[in-house]
Parts: C-alpha cells; sequence; structure tokens
C-alpha cells in the first residue's frame, strides 16, 4: 500500500481534511464518536502525523506562503496568527515572508511562489490595482488577497478574497464626525504612492465631504504611513497649517493614535477640543487613552475565511470566491458632540 496522507486519512474516515486535523492535534470541538472513528482509521494504516515523516511521505509541496506588505501593522499580525493556526491544522507548512523591496506587489509574489515552492499563496495588504490576467495565472499556484483593495480589471475567478468595503466604511465614519455636530474635519491619510486602501479610504472620506456638502480643503489633508510616528508628525503639521479643525479621520488606527498624542502634547484635550477617529480597531485602540472611536474590521472571520478558501481550492478543486465582510463603528472616548 503507498504512504498515506491526510487526505487519504479523511477518505478512507469518510470526514473532512480539516476534522482529522482537529482531531491529530486534539482539539475539542470534534464529536467523540467521530474522533474515535478517526483514531481507529489511523491506528489501522500506520498514519504518522508529524512534520518530518509527512515530507519523506510527500513530493509536492505543502507549503503556503503568506506575502505580507509591511511590517508594522498589529492588525496583520492577528490575521497571521489565526491563518496559520487553522492551515496547520489543514496538514499545510505556513512560509511567511513581509514585503518592502519596492518592486510591484506581484512580482515579489511570483518570485516568492518559485523560490519557496509554494503550493498556494495568501497576500495580506499589498497593491494590486494595476494586476493583470496574466500576472496571476503566471503565478501558477492558488492565490487569496486579503484585506487589500480586489483589483477588478482582473478576471475574478482567477483568485480568492476576503476584504471590506473601505469606501464605505471611511465615508461612514465622516458621517458619523459630522452627525456628532462637526464641519471641520480633517484627514490623515496616505500619499499618492498608496494605491491600496488608503486611496480608497481616501475616496470615502471625499464622499462623505461631497454628499453632507462640505468643502474640501487642502489644507485640512496630511500625510503619513501607517506608524505611530507619521501619525504624529502628520498631528503637528496640520494643527499648524488647520487650526480651526474640530476632528480629525484618520485611515488607520496606528496614524490616529499618534496624531492624538500630537494634540495633546500642543496642549489640546481630546475629546473636549479635538475628536480623534480611527480605523481597523487594532487592540491597542480600546485600551489607549482616551480609547479610540474607530471603524471595526473583523479580522479573525476574514482570516479564517481566507484559510478555509485556499484549503477548499487546494484540497477540493473548489472554484474561487469572494468575501465581503461588514465593518462596525466602534464608539469610544475620543469622540464627542462638538459644541460651539
Amino acid at each position: 500500500m503507498k504512504n498515506l496522507n491526510i487526505k487519504d486519512i479523511a477518505k478512507l474516515a469518510g470526514v473532512g481534511v480539516s476534522t482529522v486535523s482537529r482531531v491529530i492535534n486534539q482539539h475539542h470541538d470534534v464529536k467523540e464518536e467521530t474522533r474515535k472513528h478517526v483514531l481507529e482509521v489511523i491506528e489501522k494504516y500506520n498514519y504518522i502525523p508529524n512534520n518530518s515523516a509527512r515530507n519523506l511521505k510527500r513530493s509536492d509541496s505543502m507549503d503556503i506562503g503568506i506575502l505580507i506588505k509591511g511590517m508594522y501593522n498589529p492588525l496583520f499580525a492577528r490575521i497571521v496568527e489565526i491563518m496559520e493556526k487553522q492551515l496547520t491544522y489543514s496538514d499545510y507548512s505556513v512560509v511567511i515572508h513581509y514585503n518592502n523591496d519596492g518592486q510591484r506587489d506581484i512580482d515579489t509574489a511570483n518570485e516568492f511562489v518559485l523560490e519557496k515552492k509554494l503550493c498556494g499563496l495568501i497576500c495580506l495588504g499589498g497593491d494590486f490595482d494595476e494586476v493583470q490576467d496574466e500576472d496571476v495565472i503566471r503565478l501558477g499556484v492558488p492565490l487569496v488577497l486579503t484585506s487589500t483593495q480586489i483589483p477588478t480589471e482582473v478576471d475574478q475567478a482567477l483568485f480568492s478574497s476576503a476584504s471590506i468595503d473601505n469606501e464605505d466604511a471611511a465615508a461612514r465614519a465622516v458621517y458619523f464626525l459630522h452627525d456628532l455636530g462637526h464641519r471641520n474635519i480633517g484627514l490623515i491619510t496616505t500619499g499618492v504612492d498608496d494605491k491600496s486602501v488608503g486611496t480608497i479610504r481616501t475616496a470615502g472620506y471625499l464622499r462623505a465631504l461631497e454628499e453632507r456638502g462640505l468643502p474640501k480643503k487642502e489644507n485640512y489633508f496630511e500625510v503619513g504611513a501607517y506608524t505611530f510616528e507619521t501619525g504624529y508628525e502628520a498631528m503637528q503639521r496640520l494643527l499648524k497649517k488647520a487650526p480651526d479643525l474640530t476632528a480629525v479621520f484618520a485611515i488607520s488606527d496606528m496614524m490616529a493614535i499618534g496624531a492624538a498624542k500630537a494634540a495633546m502634547d500642543a496642549g489640546l484635550r481630546i475629546p473636549e477640543d479635538l475628536s480623534i477617529m480611527g480605523f481597523d480597531d487594532i487592540d491597542y485602540a480600546a485600551f489607549y487613552h482616551p480609547t479610540l472611536t474607530t471603524m471595526h474590521q473583523p479580522v479573525d472571520e476574514m482570516a479564517q475565511s481566507t484559510a478555509e478558501m485556499i484549503v477548499d481550492i487546494l484540497d477540493d478543486h473548489a472554484a474561487n470566491r469572494h468575501e465581503v465582510f461588514s465593518t462596525e463603528l466602534k464608539k469610544r472616548a475620543s469622540t464627542r458632540i462638538f459644541e460651539e
């Protein structure tokens, strides 16, 4: 008999690969009857599910790559943690690479796949707005884009995605500030080189201004780079050129927290003198003082869905699919009703 892998055990036991993986990893969310049956099959066929044995039993790669754009986003750390755990349950290994090399993200992705001989790829963040069909086909492995802007010019059947509607969520953030009575609402965003979520969230801000009849003022804009430091520096510049602001929306929580620190260092009280709002709902947001009002991304669900998508494609040849997750406004202490 040939050496068996986890897919063979799942087929013999009449269960899914993820169920076999949960039994092997001693997870409690498996019915006792199912657990006993799977263990009997494993014992009968002398299946050894450790990494070294598995590597000896297969010639095809079981490595899934996670390509992460940027190193400083705690939101991504949580997503990677969940995906890595789920993929390991499904008998895959994970190879992580941080992409900061300056070339097109899709080109870095292709090099990553070739160098590590990956069987699948997850791209976390990144800029794919100019990707063509041939770029995705060239990868030669299943691709899932997560927490980035989804390219609309590419045949959607060629890849999968887990995302949110960034423009709508950003617009809702500005609607919220407007509903509190704010009319002078600043924006801390990313620069023109960011073709992904920064640009889209900026579009949401501008859409909200237009829909609420508020003028676009150039001195209400400043640029950062998804870090505490650049958010701090952007707010320092913003306060100098737009002292009439009563609220500021930053397109990431990290920039919002940096901005809040800069405002307080300048002698302003939050939210009494200035309301601050972020985006993402990273863990810091609920523990910063004052706690940060923000747009919550359902990162646990997005991470779980991403892992399930790529496993379904690899194990069962499932079709690519696209899931758009809902965001939620988290009202906390950093915003208040504006009173003249």
